[in-house]
């Protein structure tokens, strides 16, 4: 299989070396997150001549015998070396009994810079903290970017390869075959692994049938307002018997999974948080071809799931704006830059023009105005908003 230097999520790994705090990469199945530790110990070895790399895989079974927080506390103690800079490896560290024990052990004893990963299940964002008595610093690995994608096939046409990542996605894995039905079989089986393995023996979910129509429903409607009552009372309806409570739980489980982005809607003129109705938006778009289908396709949809992952990626706070009733896809926000945007498939239409621009021309402030389409052309401005190409605007330095 080809590889390519994940540089965007090497770099954050380079910029914590030697720091006290405990790296964990998280991300969802297949996203590469065992390739990104490779990656980094050869880079380990080759700049820093006093390296001592233990690595340790446990998809290997040269590690089977290291099941237990003894084995692998006496195991890692083994492999130290007292004159060198010693950095520890742990790659899906869940198959470790009581793993969180030797870890937080290892970093008391600061003689080992710590870099781990593992199943979502037991590796969830929320649960870090808690897991680990020492300070953590979280990678959070996504799916191939539009970057990436091109920058594996080496496409020199921006626009073909576009239209073609639109249709694979960036699950990585399914790039070996050749055919779509077999593209779509792999990440199908990737999705349902994760909700069987990540989420239903996580949480020991005991509605399972509950939890795959909840799942399909977001499936259908990305990038769409989604009330919990109101899916609950649809749920019901369909001889399906839930409540709010259950289906807010279900909703956290399929985001703590990374399986899906939950993206609260803001109060633009108010400043404040809007209570009911988030949007939720997929991993990656090719979930929905593959557990879906490919006809009837909204593409105004997946351009908006693909541009929020991107924004999530490049680590902007997220929200869905609202201003005098009217609806703004997503405000982004890092630090003090704020960007509005708007997203649409085709705006060659003056309706459609006019219908995405007047929202973001009845915000006064000063920030930035955007609306990202799929024009193919380079980037213009109109009475202020800049209007820019998907592709051209996905490929932009992060």
């Amino acid at each position: 299989m080809k590889l390519i230097t994940r540089d965007f999520y090497l770099d954050k790994l380079k910029n914590v070396i030697g720091t006290p705090d405990i790296k964990v990469i998280t991300g969802i199945r297949r996203s590469g997150k065992s390739k990104l530790m490779e990656a980094f110990i050869d880079f380990v070895n080759a700049a820093d001549k006093k390296a001592n790399i233990i690595h340790i895989n446990y998809n290997l079974f040269e590690f089977n015998n290291i099941k237990t927080a003894a084995e692998l506390n006496k195991y890692v103690e083994q492999k130290y070396k007292k004159s060198k800079n010693n950095f520890l490896l742990i790659d899906e560290v869940q198959l470790c009994e009581d793993f969180e024990k030797a870890i937080n052990s290892f970093h008391a004893s600061e003689k080992y810079d710590i870099y781990i990963s593992g199943s979502n299940a037991f590796l969830l964002s929320s649960d870090l903290a808690t897991l680990f008595t020492g300070r953590v610093f979280e990678i959070k690995v996504f799916p191939f970017s539009f970057f990436e994608y091109q920058k594996y096939f080496s496409y020199s046409d921006i626009d073909k390869a576009f239209d073609s990542f639109v249709k694979e996605g960036g699950m990585s894995g399914s790039y070996v075959y050749k055919g779509s039905e077999e593209k779509y079989a792999y990440i199908r089986e990737v999705f349902d692994t994760l909700i069987t393995r990540d989420i239903e023996q996580k949480y020991k979910i005991k509605n399972e049938t509950l939890l795959l129509k909840l799942n399909d429903f977001l499936l259908d409607n990305i990038s769409t307002e989604v009330s919990i009552r109101k899916v609950a009372n649809t749920l019901t309806s369909n001889y399906e018997k839930t409540n709010d409570k259950t289906v807010g739980s279900y909703l956290n489980y399929l985001c703590n999974a990374f399986a899906f982005y939950k993206v609260r809607r803001y109060d633009i003129h108010g400043k404040k948080y809007l209570a009911s109705q988030d949007k939720y938006y997929l991993a990656d778009h090719s979930f929905k071809y593959a557990k879906l289908g490919t006809k009837n396709l909204d593409f105004g949809r997946i351009y908006e799931n693909i541009i929020a992952l991107e924004l999530i990626r490049r680590g902007y706070e997220v929200y869905a704006g609202v201003l005098y009733k009217k609806e703004i896809d997503f405000v982004a926000i890092k630090q003090n830059e704020k960007i509005y945007i708007q997203v649409s498939d085709d705006i060659s239409n003056e309706t459609t023009f006019v219908r995405e621009i007047t929202p973001l021309l009845s915000i006064k402030d000063a920030f930035p105005k955007v609306i990202i389409a799929r024009t193919k052309h380079e980037e213009y401005t109109h009475d202020g908003v800049i209007v820019k190409d998907i592709a051209r605007w996905l490929l932009e330095k992060q």
